[in-house]
């Protein structure tokens, strides 16, 4: 472990981690080998390139992870990537659940973020989709037509807002559900207010 770019204030999240604590030791390991420097970011352990994220570590029920920041540009060749969800753009994850799957994979692993780090040094940025990319669901066009104000109050939102929004009333299967989930949150979006306001 490279000392120097190691952060003894992120000791404390290492020595209180109880479900993947050699994962997480282990995996602390290969990334300071890699001479990134150590930060806390999210509540994570976020580890940086002339101040550019490029990988962090974190853990859930099932497995614990390396998240790549823009992992979308690496290329991937043993296929180990993995989207979270179908809306992130950028991130992937390489995923674990123990040490031994770690330390077989540490010379693959340390490839994958040296690639991470080429990118930063060569500036690339992910070219996420556009928010009017994003298919409006039906029933809040419905709601568009029926309440003229909505519509310019949903389009003065900002573009992440409105993709909270478009996302959220387009995930239900039913059209009823999606038009309750539109119906409650009208008062949000006539007010300017993100769905958690």
């Amino acid at each position: 472990m490279t000392i120097e770019n190691r952060n003894p204030k992120i000791d404390p999240y290492f020595s209180r981690s109880k479900k993947w604590k050699g994962e997480f030791e282990k995996l602390r390991e290969i990334v300071l080998d890699c001479e990134l420097n150590e930060e806390f970011k999210w509540m994570h352990p976020c580890y940086t390139f002339q101040n550019k994220n490029v990988v962090l570590i974190h853990g859930f029920k099932e497995y614990c992870a390396l998240l790549f920041h823009k992992g979308a540009l690496l290329k991937d060749p043993h296929g180990i990537l993995i989207q979270q969800t179908e809306n992130v753009q950028a991130a992937r994850q390489i995923r674990f659940t123990n040490v031994q799957e770690i330390e077989e994979m540490q010379l693959m692993i340390k490839t994958y973020i040296d690639e991470a780090i080429e990118v930063e040094k060569a500036g690339l940025q992910v070219n996420f989709k556009k928010d009017k990319e994003y298919v409006i669901p039906e029933e809040l066009q419905d709601k568009f037509m029926e309440i003229p104000d909505l519509k310019s109050a949903f389009e003065a939102l900002t573009p992440g807002r409105q993709r909270a929004y478009i996302l959220y009333f387009s995930a239900p299967k039913q059209s009823k559900t999606r038009t309750s989930r539109v119906e409650k949150y009208l008062p949000h979006i006539l007010d300017g207010k993100e769905m958690d306001d």
